[in-house]
């Protein structure tokens, strides 16, 4: 590491941004499998993207293909992902825009690293708080079956934990809420904080 010297940019992530007219930030997806992460994450990325803003989704899934291809489903392995995206979304929000994740980033440890890489304000968690039950109902990959019958092992809120956001800054529940009232939710705290303007 002795041989490795930091780069200062000529460029400001702030005059990046100015130029998109927008506000870096990271909006943090974390719940359970099945719970609305990426559908919402998704719808949310086409609406800013239809008012022109510039932004980036990674979604656990994808980023398990390629950046993160090496690694299991341990706690350990957990939380290296976890690790690896952080710096990416960082790295996304030092380019001026507005990052999205899904991902079901079960401890609060981790999700706390990822909080830590960003100024205040910019970090915005938001926690999918889909009952269990229907998160199960849906089981859109087929995951909570075989996890049930011992096939998936280290499957969260199976048998392995989930630790639920204290003090989220958002709380979004798809079993009661349209795709619509989510996202437009989530504008809306955009919108309050400053990190887009009406358009």
């Amino acid at each position: 590491m002795n041989n490795i010297v930091w780069h200062d940019h000529k460029i400001t992530r702030a005059e990046r941004s100015a130029n998109k007219n927008q506000k870096p930030c990271l909006l943090w997806f974390t719940g359970l499998s099945g719970s609305g992460k990426s559908t919402i994450a998704n719808a949310l990325d086409v609406a800013l993207h239809e008012r022109g803003y510039h932004t980036f989704l990674l979604d656990g899934d994808n980023v398990r293909h390629g950046l993160c291809s090496d690694l299991g489903f341990s706690d350990d392995d957990r939380v290296e992902n976890i690790r690896r995206v952080g710096e990416v979304c960082k790295l996304f929000a030092d380019a001026g825009l507005i990052v999205m994740s899904a991902f079901i980033s079960p401890f609060t440890s981790e999700r706390r690293m990822v909080r830590k890489l960003f100024p205040a304000g910019e970090f915005i968690e938001v926690f999918m708080d889909t009952p269990m039950d229907t998160c199960e109902e849906r089981d859109p990959k087929g995951l909570y079956k075989k996890a049930r019958a011992g096939e998936i092992k280290h499957f969260t809120g199976i048998d392995s934990p989930y630790e639920v956001p204290a003090h989220p800054e958002i709380r979004l529940d798809t079993s009661r809420n349209t795709v619509d009232e989510c996202v437009n939710s989530l504008i809306d705290y955009l919108l309050e904080r400053k990190l887009i303007a009406s358009k």
